[in-house]
């Protein structure tokens, strides 16, 4: 009776490394991204508006005054431009006024240079008359 309880102590000592083993890598196909989740690189091309370069534009109208400079470019949830947002007034971004216009009022076209030139057919008066462009998260309290 002794000799079986020591047989299987035995036989489960011997038998556990080969238990222990770990499975055999199997060769699988190299991780890659679908093509839809890679990066799409462009290049730019000669007619295109850099942002950097929009900001901070100044605005004439057609009697070839300064009515004001471009101060940002909102788009809507296509990424589309929605407006431009001018400062109208003010010195130095000091006491300006913002106002939101539509792209389409907004003529942007080259020089010579290639440099950008911005045109609006309106005057000073009409931008400050405009209804204030107010950042969302940045209106007055009430």
């Amino acid at each position: 009776m002794t000799f079986r309880p020591i047989a299987c102590a035995l036989l489960l000592l011997t038998s556990g490394p080969a238990l222990a083993q770990e499975p055999t890598p199997v060769a699988a196909q190299p991780a890659t991204l679908n093509d839809d989740l890679r990066a799409k690189f462009v290049a730019q091309a000669p007619e295109d508006v850099v942002a950097s370069k929009l900001i901070g534009l100044s605005i004439r109208n057609g009697a070839n005054q300064t009515i004001g400079s471009v101060a940002d470019v909102v788009f809507d949830d296509r990424r589309a431009v929605k407006s431009y947002v001018v400062s109208v007034g003010g010195f130095l971004g000091l006491n300006a006024k913002y106002v939101a216009v539509a792209p389409e009022t907004l003529k942007l076209s080259r020089k010579d240079g290639g440099t950008l030139d911005a045109v609006i057919e309106t005057d000073k008066d009409q931008l400050r008359a405009a209804p204030e462009y107010v950042y969302l998260g940045s209106e007055p309290k009430k």
